[in-house]
């Protein structure tokens, strides 16, 4: 695909909207930080009904000042970013998708007879609060660490899986009903409970072999939570020189520091 090449006042939206290194930049995204922390607090106060009865058609007004203003702002990101089909599908282009479509979605469903879907169109709208992420440098690093281990995590929690269908089968087979396990299922839920360091304490072994085999269960969980700390954390020491750069075409990050070409789609850094 042939990239566009984003000239005049594109581009420089591109670099006031998509990246943080300049002054510009860090202007608009604590002023989109501000504005999405005080659209969530409208939502809010808006589901307490004695705040709504008082101040209802205030709270109305400024739903709908935000909703326009995360709508100016979805279309300058398309227009702003060279394949913004692609940004659009993404993660956070969803995300700013859904902080202001729901209130639009509400002028087509009036009367009292949909007042229920009408309060769940609204409470989509605290997904706003997820579009903070990709403006806090400390959130966007951990999220390339744990999308980098993502392999190494789910092998884990396999052998996770497997370790606590095993431990709690054979709790089921040394307790048995008498003890309040009542299944396997109900035995692997107590061995989750159990490795997890929860304790719930809604069942527990009686006999001595039982509560043996609890006491071994709980120093593994100890080990087992250390376990995707250190996968996390040595992603996270490699991530730690990655740059911090955007792609002007995809809005891709993640790039090398020395990269000259996005490794996603290619265009020039």
């Amino acid at each position: 695909m042939r990239e566009k090449q984003l000239t005049g006042w594109r581009a420089r939206g591109q670099v006031i909207i998509y990246e943080a290194d300049t002054r510009a930049g860090q202007f608009f995204d604590l002023a989109l930080i501000a504005s999405i922390v005080a659209s969530v607090l409208v939502v809010m106060m808006d589901s307490v009904g004695e705040i709504r009865a008082r101040h209802g058609d205030t709270l109305h007004a400024l739903e709908w000042f935000f909703t326009i203003v995360f709508t100016i702002e979805y279309a300058f990101r398309l227009v702003c970013i060279g394949q913004p089909l692609r940004y659009a599908r993404s993660f956070f282009g969803i995300v700013d998708l859904l902080g202001f479509l729901p209130t639009y979605l509400s002028l087509f469903i009036p009367g009292s007879q949909y007042l229920l879907t009408f309060r769940v169109l609204r409470l989509l709208r605290i997904f706003r609060v997820l579009k903070l992420a990709k403006y806090v440098s400390e959130a966007r690093f951990l999220t390339q660490a744990l999308r980098a281990s993502r392999r190494k995590i789910f092998v884990f929690l396999y052998t996770v899986l497997t370790t606590v269908v095993v431990l709690g089968s054979l709790m089921y087979v040394i307790e048995g009903e008498a003890s309040g396990f009542t299944s396997i299922p109900r035995s692997v839920y107590w061995a989750i409970v159990t490795l997890t360091t929860v304790g719930y304490g809604d069942i527990s072994p009686q006999g001595p072999l039982g509560q043996t085999l609890a006491a071994i269960i709980m120093i593994m969980g100890y080990a087992i939570i250390a376990v995707p700390t250190g996968i996390v954390t040595a992603e996270m020491a490699f991530q730690a020189n990655v740059s911090t750069e955007s792609c002007p075409q995809c809005s891709g990050e993640g790039h090398d520091v020395d990269a000259k070409h996005c490794k996603y789609c290619g265009a020039e850094l």
